[in-house]
């Protein structure tokens, strides 16, 4: 299993229309085939100055790499990631043992 996880902080206003389209765009990553225990997160408390977190799960590398080239995906990196975030930090995990 691969948890791939993101933390990010996008460029619009907190709580504006456009930073919710951002959110509800994100929600289509869901669908894609292989994606598991799809959430969207906001954060809570204050040791960073990401604001929210994507965090998913994959039964192994083959369903993580087909993820990472599938069309919807690639689209929402090009059409709304690049643009519209300021700052991210991505997180692979695999359980030890």
């Amino acid at each position: 299993m691969i948890r791939h996880t993101v933390a990010f902080r996008l460029v619009h206003p907190s709580g504006s229309p456009a930073e919710q389209e951002f959110l509800d765009a994100g929600a289509a990553l869901a669908a894609i085939p292989g994606v598991q225990r799809f959430e969207q997160l906001r954060q809570t408390g204050t040791k960073n100055d990401f604001s929210f977190g994507f965090s998913m799960e994959f039964a192994d590398q083959a369903a993580y790499d087909a993820y990472n080239v599938h069309p919807v995906h690639t689209a929402f990196v090009a059409q709304r990631w690049v643009p519209e975030v300021d700052d991210f930090l991505e997180l692979d995990y695999q359980p030890l043992g």
